[in-house]
């Protein structure tokens, strides 16, 4: 039975959204295309009628997931974004949590075009997160950005290194708190 246009579609978005949830569980290296394909409901050899490699896949479900995240948060302020983002509800979700916290450090390994997609989802983070006001001068957006830098990167990192930590540690929650209040202590006017 030929498969139309529009189901080869969905079928692609499908295999996208299954690999953007595994890759942030299993990071790039823990999920194979076999593997993929099967929790998508697909034979391995479907895969190359989709891609043309698994990098491709990669930077296509980084995709997914970092636009996910955004639609996640969208129309929080920062504070409610970083309270929400530096919790151990989001620590432990790691198949729906943020693409950022988890797979930055495996990116950084990968393609161009893998960096690149997440040089974008990050950019888009800081765009959200960041809104100024128009009356402000260059010299006001620019620090304001740099601050909004400061706390993506702290609140990220606070993520990965409590997923770091053993599921019980102590300090894996004592991560998320000093960096949960010293993040919202640097939100307050």
């Amino acid at each position: 039975m030929r498969v139309t246009k529009a189901q080869a579609q969905l079928n692609r978005a499908h295999i996208v959204e299954t690999a953007s949830r595994l890759f942030r569980e299993r990071g790039y290296d823990g999920v194979g295309v076999a593997d993929l394909m099967a929790a998508a409901g697909f034979t391995h050899g479907g895969f190359y009628k989709h891609f043309r490699s698994k990098a491709d896949l990669m930077a296509e479900a980084a995709a997914c997931g970092l636009s996910q995240s955004m639609t996640n948060y969208a129309g929080l302020g920062a504070a409610a974004f970083f309270d929400h983002y530096v919790s151990r509800e989001h620590r432990d979700d790691r198949s729906v949590g943020c693409t950022m916290a988890a797979l930055c450090g495996d990116a950084a390994r990968q393609s161009d075009e893998v960096k690149a997609t997440f040089a974008e989802g990050i950019e888009n983070a800081l765009t959200a997160l960041g809104r100024t006001a128009a009356q402000q001068d260059d010299e006001q957006r620019q620090a304001a950005r740099a601050k909004m830098i400061d706390r993506l990167a702290r609140a990220v990192g606070a993520v990965v290194l409590s997923r770091a930590c053993p599921d019980e540690s102590p300090l894996a929650d004592e991560i998320l708190e000093v960096c949960h209040r010293q993040l919202l202590e640097s939100l307050a006017p």
